[in-house]
């Protein structure tokens, strides 16, 4: 299937990484689904993506809970009757030592970064298995093997995505469904600006480069990868 007919889902849409891998994916002609919980930066969104010309639908959900993403699903088959690529980026990042994360947060973070990956992708894999394959990517961190202090329960989600990832992977071999997982460094958004305001911007990513790698493994010829989580570094 050409990049001009596929279909792809992308939380975490509004802004970022997903922003920048949704209109990366709308340049080349893809449709798009994005989900985020903020309905007017979604709205903003939308109208970028559409000014590529591409088409776009927005679903204004919270994808840490199992029937919100089931919505996203059900938009893009109803829009487009089908979805070729998943993009799992939504992310939530609390910085604090352990004595004192919060259970919100600590509960928080678990919904982001571990249910609202493993909820997309069952929702999805039906589609995806009757379709006769796809492509999900699970945006990690950098942080799953090297947390900065305070990280630890940011990073220990992470780590379970990678091996999510790498476990899904196989089941997904047989039914052409290829899933990765894309982890990077420090990428220059308002989380990082937050939590590191003084971080180096030269030793940041742009979130452009890191939705370029996500298009990439998208790619037939990434195919030998499937299962691993693709490190993106600054050079």
């Amino acid at each position: 299937m050409s990049s001009a007919q596929r279909v792809c889902v992308i939380t975490g849409g509004s802004r970022g990484i997903g922003l920048a891998t949704a209109l990366r994916f709308a340049r080349g002609g893809a449709s798009v689904v994005i989900a985020a919980r903020d309905p007017t930066a979604l709205q903003t969104a939308v109208e970028q993506i559409r000014r590529t010309g591409a088409a776009c639908e927005a679903v204004p959900v919270d994808v840490a809970m199992r029937a919100g993403v089931e919505e996203v699903i059900d938009v893009a088959r109803a829009r487009f009757g089908r979805v070729d690529v998943l993009v799992n980026n939504v992310g939530f990042a609390p910085l604090a030592p352990v004595e004192r994360t919060s259970d919100d947060d600590f509960e928080h973070c678990v919904g982001v970064n571990i249910a609202a990956v493993f909820y997309a992708t069952r929702a999805v894999w039906p589609l995806m298995r009757a379709q006769g394959g796809g492509v999900i990517v699970n945006v990690s961190s950098m942080a799953s093997v090297d947390p900065f202090a305070g990280f630890a329960v940011y990073g220990a989600c992470k780590a379970w995505v990678n091996l999510f990832t790498k476990a899904v992977a196989e089941e997904g071999r047989p039914l052409g469904i290829r899933v990765f997982a894309v982890a990077p460094g420090a990428v220059e958004t308002a989380l990082l600006r937050r939590h590191f305001p003084y971080f180096p911007a030269e030793q940041t990513l742009d979130p452009g480069e890191v939705a370029a790698v996500i298009e990439d493994v998208c790619a037939e010829r990434t195919a030998h990868r499937v299962g691993e989580t693709i490190f993106v570094r600054k050079q």
